[in-house]
């Protein structure tokens, strides 16, 4: 079997396995972000969760597959190597970008509904206060 071939089977099975692992990480931990930004909406942090994996999958996927073109054959065991370092380093590349937009992404959700809950006060109006009486530390009342 040609060594060029040898290289495109490695570098699929190992960038395919890389990011399902990924894919799995932002998964299990993403959904604790998404249950609180969505007030504890279990099945709607679920629904969203899986809409992101597959977003997740399709774009490294379709990466992963137009960058399997090699150039140059190989033909030996060294450039077999070098031609496997340079694409899986490309790919765990592409791999931390996504994972860091991911956790950028759902911190930013995160974030805004934490402040949208801080917007409400925790007790509603139960009353006017008085207006202070004159004394030596209030104002002087309004000359008519």
């Amino acid at each position: 079997m040609d060594l060029t071939v040898v290289a495109y089977v490695a570098y699929l099975l190992i960038s395919v396995a890389l990011t399902i692992w990924v894919a799995r990480t932002l998964s299990r931990n993403g959904k604790i972000f998404l249950a609180d930004v969505l007030h504890g909406n279990e099945k709607l942090a679920d629904a969203v969760n899986h809409l992101l994996v597959v977003g997740f999958y399709l774009v490294n996927f379709g990466f992963v597959a137009l960058y399997l073109s090699q150039d140059e054959a190989v033909l030996d065991t060294r450039a077999l190597f070098e031609a496997l370092s340079v694409k899986l380093g490309v790919v765990l590349l592409v791999l931390g970008v996504m994972h860091l937009g991911n956790v950028y992404v759902l911190n930013k959700i995160r974030r805004r509904g934490v402040m949208e809950r801080e917007q409400v006060p925790p007790v509603g109006p139960q009353g006017w206060t008085a207006a202070p009486k004159a004394g030596p530390w209030a104002p002087p009342a309004p000359q008519r």
